[in-house]
């Protein structure tokens, strides 16, 4: 059974998956920053000097300043403020997201358009390159293939 796990584990696919959960992380805290502490500020800034960090509606008794006020008391509170900031983080990072995937497939299609510079032998199925005339696995002649090629051109 431990073999068994170390060969799932060691495949490259989780490999990779865990080295993107990672570096996520480390960009969902970036993203997380970026909002709090440069893009927030200057919006709370125009409308009037407010912390949306500091939004929220207490539900229960009582009158708090701050909201940090409200969860040391104890107090239900709906922090509307916190889930704006956690929206705009969102959306930042499906921008992101959205721009990484959309160069991965541009370059894909690069990828498929490129013309193949190899073959399969037809008697043994190995790769060869494309203009060769005796495969170097099973050494058969490929002339007569050539010529085929070169009259249906």
């Amino acid at each position: 059974m431990w073999n068994e796990f170390k060969t799932f584990i060691m495949r490259g696919n989780v490999i990779d998956l865990a080295i993107g959960v990672i570096i996520g992380a480390a960009f969902s805290k970036i993203v997380t920053s970026l909002v709090d502490d440069v893009i927030m500020p200057p919006i709370g800034l125009l409308l009037g000097k407010v912390d949306f960090s500091n939004l929220y509606i207490n539900l229960g008794k009582g009158d708090y300043a701050t909201l940090a006020e409200a969860q040391k008391a104890g107090a239900a509170t709906l922090n509307y403020g916190l889930f704006i900031n956690t929206l705009i983080n969102f959306f930042i990072i499906a921008l992101v997201i959205f721009f990484v995937v959309k160069q991965i497939n541009r370059l894909k299609k690069k990828e498929e358009l490129k013309e193949p510079d190899t073959k399969e032998c037809k008697y043994c199925l190995s790769t060869i390159p494309l203009r060769a005339v005796k495969c170097q696995n099973c050494t058969a002649d490929l002339n007569d293939e050539a010529v085929a090629n070169q009259s249906s051109e």
